[in-house]
């Protein structure tokens, strides 16, 4: 079964990025370019396609404070998102995974305790990766197949070991750097600059004190790009691939 499903993530990146260019826009340079880092054709970093689709990702959660606003706002909204989490907050926060998956958003695995997979062993990322998808198994039922290095950070090696892993790896298209505390000003300025199909939008949910930009921001991005015609949804509807294993 593991080896099937590897087998099918493989040819789906190979296949993906075969007819379609990835690129990224930074909130740093705001400029596009191409990826062609060595590896990164196994690498998904957009949708494909012209569909007015984007969707809202949100790294490092979930904790107690800054994720549950966030959980507010999307259902006020009625916007689904995807959340790739962090075991070690998992474990301290449970219900916020909980309520995560009853409002009907995804969950990916984002390590254990958000270490730089290229400082760490095969091994090491590998039991990152378990211990994190087997707690948010034991907790919601459901084991993710979509992965996020922290940092976003990845060469050969790691591609290599988390895809042996039985992993999809989704990175982002449109990174906000929330994280470095951008008000609400300059978030909704990068958004409203940058809109276009198919994008992986990157903010977070957790893993910064400054992050009040980003829940004051949140709603007037949404209202952006539902003024502009775009739907937002989960990475499995913008990529038409899984995202949780069926474990029997």
């Amino acid at each position: 079964m593991l080896k099937l499903r590897q087998l099918f993530l493989f040819l789906f990146a190979f296949f993906y990025l075969f007819f379609n260019n990835s690129f990224v826009i930074t909130a740093a340079t705001n400029v596009l370019y191409a990826i062609k880092n060595k590896g990164s054709q196994t690498v998904i970093y957009k949708g494909k396609g012209n569909l007015k689709r984007v969707a809202l990702t949100f790294d490092d959660g979930p904790d107690a404070f800054f994720t549950p606003q966030i959980l507010d706002i999307l259902k006020k909204e009625k916007v689904k998102a995807t959340f790739f989490v962090v075991g070690q907050l998992v474990q301290k926060n449970p219900h916020v995974l909980r309520r995560i998956i009853k409002e009907g958003h995804i969950v990916g695995n984002h390590s254990w305790d958000h270490p730089n997979f290229l400082n760490i062993s095969n091994k090491q990322i590998i039991t990152q990766l378990e211990n994190t998808s087997n707690l948010i198994y034991r907790i919601t039922g459901k084991k993710p197949l979509l992965a996020r290095p922290p940092y976003g950070n990845l060469d050969d090696r790691v591609i290599q070991i988390i895809q042996q892993s039985g992993y999809a790896i989704v990175k982002w298209s449109l990174d906000t750097l929330d994280w470095k505390g951008k008000d609400f000003e300059e978030i909704v300025s990068f958004i409203s600059s940058n809109l276009g199909p198919s994008h992986i939008i990157l903010q977070h949910s957790a893993g910064s004190p400054k992050l009040h930009g980003t829940v004051k921001a949140l709603p007037e991005i949404i209202k952006i790009f539902k003024s502009n015609g775009y739907e937002l949804v989960t990475l499995d509807k913008l990529l038409n691939i899984p995202v949780y294993d069926v474990v029997n």
